[in-house]
């Protein structure tokens, strides 16, 4: 799986606001960094995996989401998913294509991993095609509706954005996203359906086993 690079990467911690901290790491080959956002959320491991299944709540929460597709669905633990991203004037905003799993990761741990597929569909000249994206959301329950909470990412937005200014605003993206995450979970009118049918693939666990 590509995007465990991630995981072994040597993260620097840079910030933390609002609970969230943040972390950075260079990958070999790429003067862009990735990125790691890490926080305690106080959610069910149910919720948490239904609103990543409910597509059509994506723009309320991922940071700069201006469209986003379900290009293929296969069993309901894969997904392709097209994104588009809204980029500051001049540039042309960013599509971004991506093989979205769910698997375990660990005792009790899942995870759903991120994959680039820049050439599942044509070139569309609206839009400038991320070629180069990896990531993966990783949910570790730690309590009774308590869940660890991490985001690594590393995206190269294109050659017309030099490493320095695309860097420069890197932590925006895993503090909003993780924050509007955070609101909207911790929004009792928002109870998206559970997707039953990954029960044939994948152990939900809720609460962290008693330790003897």
């Amino acid at each position: 799986m590509d995007a465990a690079i991630l995981l072994q990467g040597n993260w620097q911690f840079r910030v933390e606001h609002k609970g969230i901290k943040i972390y950075s790491s260079y990958l070999k080959g790429s003067d862009v960094l990735g990125f790691k956002g890490e926080a305690e959320f106080n959610v069910s491991m149910r919720k948490l995996i239904s609103l990543f299944h409910d597509m059509s709540s994506y723009q309320r929460w991922v940071y700069q989401l201006a469209e986003i597709d379900v290009l293929e669905k296969n069993n309901g633990v894969e997904f392709v998913l097209r994104q588009v991203i809204n980029t500051p004037w001049p540039l042309p905003k960013r599509e971004v294509i991506l093989r979205s799993g769910l698997e375990p990761a660990g005792e009790n741990a899942v995870a759903i991993t991120m994959t680039g597929e820049p050439d599942y569909l044509p070139q569309n000249p609206r839009y400038y095609r991320v070629h180069h994206s990896r990531g993966m959301w990783v949910f570790e329950p730690t309590g009774h509706n308590q869940v660890h909470i991490t985001f690594m990412m590393h995206l190269d937005p294109g050659r017309d954005v030099p490493p320095p200014v695309s860097n420069a605003g890197m932590f925006d993206v895993p503090f909003h996203t993780m924050n509007n995450l955070r609101n909207l979970l911790n929004n009792e009118s928002y109870n998206p359906p559970y997707p039953k049918e990954i029960e044939e693939y994948i152990s939900i666990v809720e609460d962290v086993p008693d330790k003897l």
